[in-house]
């Protein structure tokens, strides 16, 4: 610990902090209320008081919250205005107001061009690396159409790579 926080932590319980914190204890304060009146923090003060060895009889506690609970229900209550309940859009009819706002073909519905595929060594950047077919198969290709811009797919097989958790659990 470094000396300069050693010291600080010393000065804050000096001897006339630690009376009015017994001064205040014995007058009944709840430790939020002895923290604002000392100046530190309620966990300052619930660790002092556990050093010192100070705690409260069961009794006086029952009956401080018997008082808040007194103090809780004797308050007046204005006419409480309901809030507006915001209704909360399905994903359909959001997708729907997607679709009114921009119109135009979906990603859903772009086909997936059937170009005449790629292998492994033809394969590079400017080719969607999406299999087609089984690895190990005779016939095993890559897609080979043109990707999309800073991505390994073209459009079509990107829409399936990239398809939100919810619709691929019901795809598969």
């Amino acid at each position: 610990m470094p000396a300069n926080r050693a010291t600080s932590i010393r000065q804050s319980w000096d001897s006339e902090r630690v009376e009015l914190l017994k001064r205040h204890f014995n007058a009944g304060l709840s430790c939020s209320q002895i923290a604002r009146e000392i100046g530190v923090t309620r966990n300052a003060v619930i660790g002092k008081m556990n050093r010192l060895g100070l705690s409260r009889p069961k009794e006086m506690i029952a009956a401080q919250a018997e008082h808040r609970r007194a103090v809780r229900l004797a308050r007046p209550k204005g006419p409480s205005t309901p809030r507006p309940k915001r209704s909360r859009l399905s994903i359909f009819m959001q997708q729907n107001m997607l679709a009114a706002a921009f119109p135009g073909p979906r990603v859903e519905d772009v086909p997936i061009a059937n170009g005449c595929g790629c292998t492994l060594l033809e394969l590079s950047r400017e080719k969607c690396r999406w299999p087609v077919n089984e690895p190990g198969a005779d016939d095993f290709r890559y897609c080979g159409n043109a990707p999309l811009e800073g991505m390994p797919y073209c459009l079509g097989h990107a829409r399936i790579a990239y398809r939100p958790a919810g619709r691929r659990r019901a795809v598969a």
